[in-house]
């Protein structure tokens, strides 16, 4: 009998911007927005019309009319003047969301296929699964697509299909699974621990200690619902732990390898930031930042450069184990860095280098 608990396994995608109230029989949804901290004076029905994807100016006046528009706790009327860091909240009615997954035509890097499962390598920038906001386009669309002459694989059964997820900007390996019998069984895995997996990390900062252990209860952020933080409180949140090791110094930045002993949602960017390491270029944890280095122009536009070799948080989900559901072999899957990822180790080394040569 396979632990129900099992489920509880996943890395979400990126963290839902909007979520789905019941108010009696209609479904409504709840959006969250934070306005940016450069953000110059806007009425909010302006700003909620530029932020939000096929929504009214009627509607959103309808919303207002109806005090369905708060901003930092407060309702407010259609002619409130957006702040920077405006925590924004508006419940609307949710349209029809047809959740079918559709085969599309999508390029798959395959790393392993055998009878019951594959393993891929999933590029950064691709969601894994269709969601609000993303119901095309995905990895488990391009899935389907791949296995849609396979008559034993239903992309729409949830006993099948992929076993764990990764961020949408993370890149690297993920598994799938082609028989309810092979999710079940990698699932269990996933749930006791007894996986592999390891990621590689560029984070700001360099760690004091080559290795680390970052253990804390992941929950969402009450005041920015698009992240998730560490909780003070053992009794909120979702038991997490995280092993890091350094491996490789550069002037103002690390390369980190960390293995999951959890697999929470972006447990890697929260517990790296708890410990003062954002990833770089998380825009999310506020890694799309200079948070380290020196304020000369030269350097900074250096980092911006940086941040256009990578235009993501600097995360690649390398190794991935587990033992084979029919064979029971253990299986080892290693993928290389990307090549945005690579260009940045590049960049940084060079210019680590230079640094070096100049202060001797």
């Amino acid at each position: 009998m396979i632990d129900e608990d099992f489920l509880d396994i996943y890395e979400d995608d990126v963290a839902e911007l909007d979520e789905l109230v019941d108010v009696g029989e209609v479904k409504m949804r709840e959006i969250h927005l934070v306005a940016d901290k450069g953000q110059s004076p806007i009425r909010i029905d302006k700003f909620l019309i530029d932020h939000l994807a096929n929504t009214s100016r009627n509607k959103i006046q309808q919303a207002a009319d109806a005090g369905s528009i708060s901003v930092n706790g407060k309702v407010v009327k259609s002619n409130y003047k957006v702040k920077p860091l405006d925590d924004i909240v508006i419940t609307m009615n949710r349209p029809e969301y047809d959740s079918t997954i559709v085969p599309e035509e999508i390029p798959l890097d395959i790393v392993y296929e055998d009878d019951v499962l594959m393993v891929v390598n999933k590029p950064a920038g691709l969601v894994v699964h269709p969601g609000c906001g993303n119901s095309h386009g995905t990895l488990i669309n391009a899935i389907a697509w791949h296995l849609k002459d396979n008559p034993d694989f239903d992309a729409n059964d949830p006993q099948v299909g992929l076993v764990h997820r990764i961020d949408k900007n993370t890149s690297g390996l993920l598994v799938v699974a082609k028989t309810a019998h092979a999710k079940a069984f990698l699932g269990q895995q996933f749930f006791n621990k007894t996986t592999r997996r390891t990621y590689n990390a560029l984070v700001w900062g360099i760690p004091k200690e080559d290795n680390g252990t970052v253990v804390g209860n992941i929950t969402r952020n009450p005041r920015n619902r698009l992240q998730m933080t560490v909780s003070d409180d053992d009794s909120v949140g979702k038991h997490a732990v995280t092993h890091y090791h350094v491996l490789e110094r550069m002037c103002y930045v690390a390369l980190v390898e960390c293995n999951l002993e959890t697999g929470r949602t972006h447990q890697i960017r929260v517990h790296m930031k708890h410990i003062g390491h954002i990833l770089f270029n998380d825009d999310v944890y506020g890694g799309d930042e200079i948070l380290r280095g020196t304020q000369f122009n030269k350097y900074s536009q250096f980092v911006r450069n940086c941040f256009k070799l990578c235009p993501r948080q600097a995360l690649h989900a390398r190794t991935l184990g587990f033992v084979h559901p029919v064979t029971n072999e253990m299986m080892y899957f290693d993928s290389e860095l990307p090549d945005d990822f690579s260009r940045l180790l590049a960049a940084w080394r060079n210019y680590s280098l230079a640094s070096s040569n100049f202060m001797q």
